[in-house]
């Protein structure tokens, strides 16, 4: 699962047609070049969350491209030059089982009605994947007009944002997997209902999500030096194998880095990426070929 935020929580995304539009276009874009596959995205007006299937350890890669064409395509859109992410790392985080998986799909798809801002996932104005993945099919965008060189043929002009089945739902058919998300998603959309209910919150509603300025922000205070996970896992024994498998990865990665800075020959872990790439360093099972640019 992947999540990233704004600058200073601004609202750089507030839905609307060019931002939902660049914001697929970039994501299928990105997918496409770096081969990875996407089962979820949703967005709220200062961060997104996705959930994704990489398969060929391209993963960064996918990030660079996605994050770097968004944000000077916003940039444009607003005319501004600063910096449009927040400086924190993304947050990336391995989901173990398939409980794990499913349990952050609906989380993304549910996020702007668990935070109060639209009562069904559907009447959120911004980007949301339920209805596609509901009706088996794409989100489509074309190249956006602010940024994107319309001469430049290298970019299609329009594209498709598929959603593949998440891993673990392999067995259930289309019908079967669509419906147990909706049933999750209409459960965490009650569930929002009754919190409003029992604490009553206000519904800010998808007038009031459209009708936010820009460069606002939320009146909330961010929490801050909280833990920033790595592995999502209900299991607890799969959860110490997820650690585990991380800190194995960590130890090999400085031995061969001592190796390397000490001229002597160095193998590094598979999933090395930065060296790998532009230091054509070995690594395991891949040789000293960077991955494609």
């Amino acid at each position: 699962m992947i999540t990233r935020r704004c600058s200073e929580r601004r609202f750089f995304m507030r839905p609307g047609r060019e931002t939902n539009n660049a914001f697929i276009y970039c994501v299928a874009l990105a997918a496409r070049k770096a081969s990875v596959s996407i089962v979820c995205v949703g967005t709220t007006s200062n961060h997104y969350h996705a959930v994704v299937v990489d398969r060929s350890g391209r993963l960064p890669q996918f990030l660079e491209h996605l994050h770097k064409l968004f944000a000077k395509h916003q940039n444009a859109l607003w005319g501004r030059w600063e910096a449009f992410w927040a400086s924190e790392q993304t947050s990336v985080v391995e989901l173990v089982g398939a409980e794990d998986v499913l349990a952050k799909i609906v989380y993304a798809i549910a996020n702007p009605v668990t935070s109060h801002l639209v009562q069904r996932v559907h009447h959120w104005p911004g980007v949301e994947s339920l209805t596609a993945i509901e009706h088996n099919l794409p989100l489509t965008a074309s190249k956006p007009v602010r940024f994107f060189d319309p001469e430049n043929d290298d970019l299609p002009d329009v594209i498709d944002l598929h959603f593949r089945r998440a891993p673990g739902f392999e067995r259930l058919s289309h019908v079967e997997y669509s419906k147990l998300l909706c049933e999750k998603v209409a459960e965490a959309e009650e569930k929002a209902a009754a919190e409003r209910r029992g604490k009553g919150i206000k519904l800010f509603g998808r007038r009031g999500v459209l009708n936010q300025h820009w460069n606002s922000r939320p009146v909330t205070r961010e929490p801050r030096r909280g833990l920033s996970p790595r592995v999502a896992c209900r299991n607890t024994r799969a959860r110490v194998e997820a650690l585990q498998r991380n800190q194995s990865f960590i130890d090999r990665y400085r031995e061969a880095r001592s190796d390397h800075l000490a001229g002597r020959k160095a193998i590094f872990p598979a999933g090395t990426w930065w060296l790998h790439r532009f230091a054509g360093v070995k690594c395991a099972g891949l040789g000293a070929t960077a991955p494609p640019s």
